[in-house]
Order: C-alpha cells, then sequence, then structure tokens
C-alpha cells in the first residue's frame, strides 16, 4: 500500500522503512499494537481501534484538499526530485531525514511557481493538518522560513488514515508521557490529564497499565528510533488535541442529518412542489447584472468611509489605544454627535430611525410641523413588536385607542384596506398584527417627510454644531502605557440602562404625584 508511493523516512516508520500493508495483520491482533519500521512484527506501542467508525461526514467536505496535499507531500519525498533530507542531531541523538524550514518553503516555491510568502502559507497547511512536524517548537504549528528542524509524520498518522483520536487512547499517551518524564507534562496537557482522570475514572486502572506496557516496550527500540516515534506521536496529539485557545485544522461541525452521497427517493408531490417553485422562478423579474453591480458599487461608496474595516475610527480605535474617547463621542442620545454620524443619517430613513439621537432630532421636526403622529406610530408598532408577551394586549388596545380608533387624539391618515386589515387583527393581537400599517407609514415619511426634514433648518444646524473629532497619534511607548495603566471601565450596555432609567425617572417625575397613596406607602414600611 504504502510501498507504491515510494516514500522516504518522513512517510514511513521511524527507521526509515516503509510500513507494511495493514491487511497482513489479523484484525483482532491489532487491539493495543502498532507497526514497527523494520517489518511486520508488532509491538505494543500505542493503542489502535480496529474498527474504523463511519467518518466520512466529518472528512468529506475536505477530501478533496487532503488528497492534494497528500500528493505534494508524496512529491516532495520522491528520491529524485523532492526535498534532500540530512542528519542531525537532536539532544544527543542522531535523527535522520531532517529538512530545514527554509529549505522546503524553497522547494514548495519552485515547484508551485509561487512567491515565498505564498510557499511558507502552504507549508503552514502541511503543519496543520498533520502531514509536516517540527522537531524543536512542536506546540507551534506553522513552518517557519528559516533554519528550523522539521520531519514528514509517517503516512499511518495522516488524516486521511480516519482514525478517531479518542479519548482513551489520548489519556494512556498522557499517561505514558507522565511515566517518561517522571509527571512534568505541559500545562495544557496537564489540565487534559486532570480531565480525563476525572473523566475516565471508572478505567483508570486500564488505562495506566496499558501506558506502563507501551512505556517498557519503548524502553526495548534502539534510541533513535524511540525518540522518532515519540515525535511523531507527539506530533499527532498536537494536531488532534490542539493546546487550549488554539485553531485545529481538524476541527470538525456537527454532522449532517442527511447524507448527500446517498440516493433519495424523492417522493412525486415534492416533484410537484419543486416544478411550481421553478415556474415561479421564472416567471419572476430580473434586473440585469450592470444594474445590480451599479447598485452594489454605490452602496459601497456611499458606505467606504463608515465601514470599520475601510476606514478608522476618530479620534482612535479604543481596543487598541485603551482610549475611550470615541465610545463617548458616539453614546445613544448624546448631546452633540459626530459628522460622520449626523453624515449617515442622510443615507436613508432607516439609518436616521436607527439612530437614537438622530430620532429624537427627527421628532423635533416633525412637532414643529405638527406632524409627529406617523413617527410615534412607528415607535408603538416597534415596541409591541418586541416587546413583552405579557403586555401585548394592553399595548395593542392602547396604540388602537390613540392611533386607529375613529376620533382618536393621534389618528393617522392610511388607506382602508390596510386600516380594515390592522383593526380586525387588533381582535387577536400579535408581535406582527401592526406590520401591514407600520410598513405603510415607514414609506409616507420616506417619500414626503425624510427629505423635508434632510433640507430644513433642524438638520442644517445640527450639521454646524456636530463635532469633527481629530485622530490621536499615539507613539509606541504612549500605546504600552496605556496598557499598562487600563481601567476597568463601564460597558456600552450598562450606560444604555442608565440612560433608560433616567428617562423613566424623568417621565415618572413628569407625572402628577398622588400624596395620599405617597404617604400611606410611608407609614406601611414605618408599621
Amino acid at each position: 500500500m504504502w510501498r507504491s508511493h515510494s516514500l522516504q523516512d518522513g512517510a514511513a516508520g521511524p527507521s526509515g522503512g516503509c510500513l507494511q500493508n495493514h491487511a497482513c495483520f489479523n484484525k483482532k491482533s491489532l487491539r493495543g499494537f502498532s507497526f514497527s519500521a523494520s517489518g511486520c512484527h508488532p509491538f505494543p506501542n500505542m493503542t489502535i481501534r480496529t474498527a474504523r467508525p463511519d467518518r466520512g461526514e466529518h472528512f468529506r467536505p475536505r477530501l478533496h484538499c487532503l488528497k492534494k496535499l497528500e500528493a505534494m507531500v508524496v512529491a516532495m519525498q520522491d528520491p529524485k526530485d523532492g526535498l534532500k533530507g540530512s542528519e542531525q542531531k537532536l539532544n544527543v541523538t542522531t535523527i535522520p531525514h531532517i529538512i530545514a524550514g527554509k529549505d522546503m518553503v524553497s522547494w514548495i516555491a519552485n515547484k508551485m511557481q509561487v512567491t515565498a510568502e505564498e510557499a511558507q502559507v502552504f507549508g503552514t497547511m502541511l503543519v496543520a493538518y498533520g502531514y509536516v512536524y517540527a522537531l524543536q517548537n512542536h506546540k507551534k504549528l506553522v513552518l517557519c522560513n528559516d533554519s528550523s528542524l522539521y520531519r514528514f509524520q509517517t503516512p499511518y498518522f495522516w488524516p486521511t488514515q480516519k482514525w478517531v483520536a479518542d479519548d482513551t487512547d489520548y489519556a494512556i499517551y498522557l499517561a505514558k508521557r507522565s511515566i517518561r518524564k517522571k509527571g512534568m507534562l505541559e500545562p495544557y496537557e496537564q489540565a487534559h490529564y486532570n480531565h480525563l482522570h476525572e473523566w475516565l475514572n471508572f478505567k483508570w486502572d486500564f488505562i495506566v497499565m496499558q501506558a506502563t506496557e507501551q512505556y517498557k516496550a519503548g524502553r526495548e527500540r534502539k534510541k533513535p528510533d524511540r525518540v522518532v516515534f515519540d515525535c511523531q506521536e507527539r506530533a499527532y496529539w498536537t494536531v488532534n488535541r490542539p493546546p487550549r485557545r488554539t485553531h485545529s485544522a481538524l476541527d470538525s461541525w456537527p454532522d449532517r442529518l442527511v447524507d448527500p452521497s446517498t440516493d433519495e427517493k424523492i417522493p412525486f408531490d415534492q416533484y410537484r412542489r419543486m416544478n411550481m417553485f421553478y415556474q415561479q422562478a421564472i416567471m419572476r423579474s430580473k434586473v440585469k447584472s450592470s444594474v445590480s453591480l451599479g447598485a452594489l458599487v454605490k452602496y459601497i461608496t456611499t458606505y467606504k468611509n463608515h465601514d470599520p474595516f475601510l476606514a478608522p475610527c476618530l479620534p482612535s480605535n479604543p481596543w487598541q489605544t485603551d482610549d475611550d474617547s470615541y465610545w463617548n463621542l458616539n453614546m445613544r442620545r448624546v448631546d452633540v454627535p459626530t459628522k460622520m454620524r449626523v453624515e449617515r443619517w442622510s443615507f436613508s430613513l432607516f439609518e436616521l430611525l436607527t439612530d437614537l439621537r438622530g430620532r429624537d432630532d427627527f421628532k423635533i421636526f416633525l412637532k414643529k410641523e405638527f406632524s409627529g403622529e406617523n413617527l410615534a406610530f412607528w415607535e408603538a408598532a416597534e415596541e409591541l413588536k418586541w416587546g413583552t408577551a405579557s403586555s401585548m394586549s394592553t399595548k395593542a388596545e392602547t396604540i388602537f385607542k390613540t392611533f386607529l380608533a375613529p376620533g382618536a387624539p393621534r389618528w393617522i391618515n392610511i388607506d382602508g384596506r390596510t386600516m380594515g386589515l390592522t383593526v380586525k387583527g387588533l381582535e387577536h393581537p400579535h408581535r406582527y398584527v401592526l406590520e401591514a400599517a407600520q410598513t405603510h407609514v415607514f414609506l409616507l415619511m420616506k417619500k414626503d417627510t425624510f427629505f423635508r426634514y434632510l433640507k430644513s433648518p433642524v438638520y442644517k444646524d445640527i450639521q454646524k454644531k456636530a463635532l469633527n473629532p481629530g485622530a490621536h497619534n499615539f507613539s509606541a511607548s504612549q500605546l504600552e502605557q496605556n496598557a499598562r495603566s487600563r481601567s476597568a471601565g463601564i460597558h456600552p450596555i450598562i450606560l444604555w440602562k442608565q440612560e433608560e432609567e433616567e428617562r423613566a425617572k424623568a417621565a415618572a417625575a413628569a407625572v402628577p404625584v398622588d400624596v395620599k397613596a405617597v404617604m400611606s406607602k410611608i407609614d406601611r414600611k414605618k408599621q
């Protein structure tokens, strides 16, 4: 199986020989054994599962990518045109077939006709998937373009083999390392070890026994073979059980409920519904590509200065400089907004109403024109849509009496059909019962009131008063000092809640106070 690839030591066993075909073993004898580099005699070294579960759903989306990577790895190990490895000493032990990182980057760049940076990225992919492993800085799953030492992983540990990285196998590996290192594990390995000891406590005696037997069997091997296999096994678990807060290239997503590769019998009713869907799609009006691309270009041109990925935050990015001026200038209801914020209000009515500060300014304009009932109804519909379910009936009744009932104090002018549907729906209110009326009112404000607001003295006055903060040019030493003297700060959501509480208190203070009720409440507290 592996001989057909003509692989060198990097893709073979620890001492340079090719791995034998797995079919030469009895399947029942594979449990608890691995393969030596010289032949087919098994030795207890790593726990292997005899039955390979079907993990096709995990590997199918990236299987094509892995096959391409493996073809490149095979070419890199070709005896004639591949990379030439050399013997290097690692902790007073001579290790064969070692390759420097810069040589690997140079070979990839020449083979694929790419730049050195692109070749390094491709090499990093090989390391992340476990085809190449580092001998020195094994926790860093990247390919360094320097004299760092690397080695090819044996094909037995390639991800396409689909061996399940089982918790029991990992616990045996950690127990074996703990015996060899006399309990001195890496911090993340110690955390995994403690967790697995608690999780697999019911069979921990078996795990320790397996680890002890594998450790004793490993002691009988030659030191170069033992060191190489330890590095290979460590590289395998570094890829499959990486340190915490480290991204793994082998992370898999939840299994699909339906296997896309299986032939599914489609009933006649589904064919009928598919036919109706495609007929409606054909009859649907189409937009020319030039028109849609023109709209996309217009949108990007309009919003490019307001895109946080394309334009910097003014006066500075608080996450980098630890200066909260940006947040203070862009509070939800700040007294004087910034010029960029005011400019964004002119893009669309949706942008204006989404910004609470802009909505307050729009209310001032509508109040001067004696036409604030449309915006008040839109806000009431939003409150009904996003409010609590317990208060839904009360809010719906209040909205009907205030805006929709004959002779209502703030009656809104909508067409008769929409009014009839809305009033009938309010008999059994739900969150979206006012959707049609709210959309009608929104379009009315968009076509008429919004454009008059942009030309009004109210908007021009806020444009003149708007702030234009200058950029903070912090030096490297100042940024470091800001990071050292970092304060806890206040989360914006907490500030928003404080604003809402202040508004509620102000609204409560404006309501006439019932002195008798207040005095009776005080008397009850005293008792």
